[in-house]
């Protein structure tokens, strides 16, 4: 399984989400491929934001090697599943997507167990620690999801 994390600068939410999944995966023996790509190309090269490092930090996880990149209509094609943070970004994935590529590109929290539609960006109104939350249980459904369908 390839999974793409995508959020809008590749910097807060979906480094995170990277590091998240990559983390369970481990744990659970899953030889799945996880990445992360933003829409915008605000940060592109840049490592992520520092709040989303310490946090990841806190919960045994080192996203320090990533870089923003601006997700590629190539990605599109070559991942299995596109998970977008929040419905801004899905809309962009989907303008980016041809109607073949549609089915595979979901909100993230379709998966988690809460009633949120949306990963709220941090990057202004900080609450990392919140949103690290959202997506650790968001990874944990999309793991079980797929471990059945497996």
């Amino acid at each position: 399984m390839k999974v793409l994390m995508v959020c809008l600068g590749n910097i807060c939410r979906s480094p995170l989400a990277q590091g998240i999944l990559e983390h369970k995966c481990n744990a659970y023996g899953l030889n799945w491929q996880i990445d992360s790509a933003g829409t915008s190309a605000y940060h592109v090269g840049q490592a992520p934001d520092h709040r989303s490092i310490d946090i990841a930090k806190q919960n045994g996880i080192d996203i320090t090697r990533q870089h923003a990149r601006q997700v590629k209509q190539k990605d599109l094609d070559q991942y299995d599943l596109i998970l977008a943070m929040d419905q801004s970004n899905l809309k962009n994935l989907e303008k980016l997507s041809s109607k073949t590529n549609h089915e595979k590109i979901k909100l993230i929290l379709s998966f988690g167990s809460g009633d949120k539609i949306d990963v709220p960006d941090p990057y202004y109104v900080n609450g990392f620690d919140r949103v690290y939350d959202m997506i650790e249980d968001a990874c944990e459904g999309l793991i079980e999801h797929y471990k059945v369908l497996s």
